[in-house]
């Protein structure tokens, strides 16, 4: 046996601190970002509202703004014609400050961002129940008719809490009375595992030691990258799901001087990994159905207008909040550095300022590039989907999946995954979730591709026109689809009418 050294060259994608800073603030919805800002303004000192601004400058004209903010005035009246805004991949990634100089007078608004008055945007009601959500998002996964039933069993069968307390031959035995399907239990853990990777983090849990391994396990692969940055918070997380797996039962009777004998963890490490635990939700879907009355409304994140045949996109103003950094804070670190007292407690000072200066500078260009993000994205999903937004014609919609958005902006598909889950638009035709925008493709006698929502819209008007002494069948309905181009088969059919929440024809029947 021989020793020996070998070079390899590997290459790894690591996040940097701003970009894991961009995308935990990506995730937030117009209706949470003040309250993000909120903490960081209370955390940091040397970060600032704009009192001015706050006080209602921002209405007033370009000639009388301070010449410091004269270069994000101009268009802020103005909601951004959607075939004139521009943008560079570059301004999306490497807006960067130099020197102290370039934040002198640096706020959080250019010419991309218009203010929208928020008197006029109406809070629109956003409750929803557990397997309203969770049905959301198994229709985002792109699941066969098999599969498809195979897991809305399953989210059927969730309680209150979002555990999965039936057996799976429970499932299995389900499926083969209620829709003659013979599976097998492996089928329903495969799928299972996919219901588990919904939101909130735990569902689909079979007791409360796999629903805590579940919630770990997502906030270890969410933070992979962070935990480059900061390896002690990782090895915390690891230690946490150690106890889970292998000490659940001396945990759960709180026998903690064994955890931490057989594990060799000091005090300190064991307070943070009982920490780690604890803050974790036991019941994950009982949150969804006791929701705070100021949850219940959601405030669009944009604007969507005609205006003589074009469209104009709006950003809400509470994303643009005018962060600067304190005249207090440069003051004192200009005073510190031309001092002539060089001790040890003024390097700790003039340390101590410039940390706090330079995470306001960092939290003000991770908000500007969020702002350019949301609106970069939102722009290439209305001109995509240009023809619904003119129109509000459902079956105007084209097939668009993440990766279409993904390479337009040149953003990664994750990134686009974040603005579409959590964000609304107000048009003229209803307040929609970016995801609704998305679907799978369908093609027709003709060649031509379209979206499934459109196919969808299409079935509905049909269901609403049918006779209801003799309503259409399933294989009536494929007949009438495929003779207006669609080719679809009776089976799809069949799946899309259940997912308009429409019973089979014999029940449909009236008399």
């Amino acid at each position: 046996m021989s020793l020996g050294q070998s070079l390899q060259q590997r290459q790894l994608q690591r996040l940097s601190p701003q970009q894991i800073q961009l995308m935990k603030l990506l995730q937030i919805p117009t209706a949470q970002i003040e309250q993000r800002v909120k903490e960081e303004l209370e955390e940091n000192p040397a970060l600032e509202m704009n009192a001015d601004l706050l006080e209602g400058d921002m209405e007033k004209s370009v000639e009388e703004m301070p010449d410091d903010l004269l270069q994000s005035s101009a268009e802020e009246e103005e909601a951004i014609p959607v075939d004139e805004f521009e943008m560079s991949n570059e301004e999306l990634s490497d807006y960067s400050f130099d020197d102290e100089g370039d934040v002198a007078d640096y706020k959080t608004k250019d010419d991309y961002y218009p203010e929208l008055d928020n008197d006029k945007v109406i809070p629109i009601r956003a409750e929803q129940s557990l397997h309203e959500l969770l049905m959301d998002q198994l229709s985002m996964l792109a699941l066969g008719d098999h599969d498809y039933k195979i897991a809305e069993q399953i989210v059927g069968s969730l309680d209150d809490d979002g555990y999965l307390r039936r057996a799976l031959q429970s499932i299995a035995d389900d499926l083969a009375f209620k829709q003659s399907m013979w599976v097998e239990e492996k089928e329903i853990e495969a799928l299972l595992l996919k219901v588990q990777q919904f939101d909130p983090p735990g569902i689909g849990a079979r007791n409360l030691q796999e629903c805590l391994l579940i919630q770990l396990k997502r906030k270890q692969a969410e933070l992979r990258e962070e935990a480059m940055q900061d390896p002690a918070a990782d090895e915390i997380r690891k230690l946490a799901i150690a106890v889970i797996e292998k000490h659940f039962e001396e945990f759960t009777r709180k026998h903690y001087d064994k955890i931490q004998k057989s594990l060799h963890l000091e005090e300190g490490q064991m307070k943070e990994v009982l920490h780690q635990i604890i803050s974790l939700n036991p019941k994950p879907g009982a949150e969804t159905g006791h929701m705070s009355e100021a949850d219940k409304y959601i405030i669009p994140d944009f604007t969507v207008l005609i205006n003589n045949g074009h469209l104009e996109l709006t950003l809400n103003s509470r994303n643009a909040p005018p962060l600067v950094i304190s005249d207090d804070y440069k003051l004192m670190l200009k005073e510190y550095e031309h001092s002539n007292k060089q001790d040890k407690s003024q390097k700790e000072a003039v340390f101590f300022i410039k940390q706090k200066i330079d995470a306001a500078k960092w939290f003000i260009e991770m908000i500007q590039q969020r702002q350019q993000t949301l609106l970069h994205t939102m722009k290439s999903i209305l001109m995509h989907q240009e023809a619904f937004f003119l129109s509000g014609d459902t079956t105007k919609l084209k097939p668009m999946i993440l990766k279409d958005i993904a390479e337009k902006t040149s953003l990664d598909v994750s990134t686009v995954s974040r603005v579409a889950n959590s964000k609304y638009v107000q048009t003229e035709f209803g307040t929609f979730l970016l995801k609704y925008f998305f679907s799978e493709s369908l093609t027709t006698d003709s060649g031509e591709e379209v979206s499934t929502k459109e196919v969808k819209a299409i079935l509905e008007e049909l269901l609403e026109s049918e006779d209801k002494h003799k309503p259409f069948s399933d294989d009536e309905l494929t007949e009438q689809l495929q003779e207006k181009g669609y080719n679809i088969a009776r089976r799809t059919v069949a799946k899309y009418r259940e997912q308009l929440n429409v019973p089979v024809a014999r029940l449909r029947k009236e008399l």
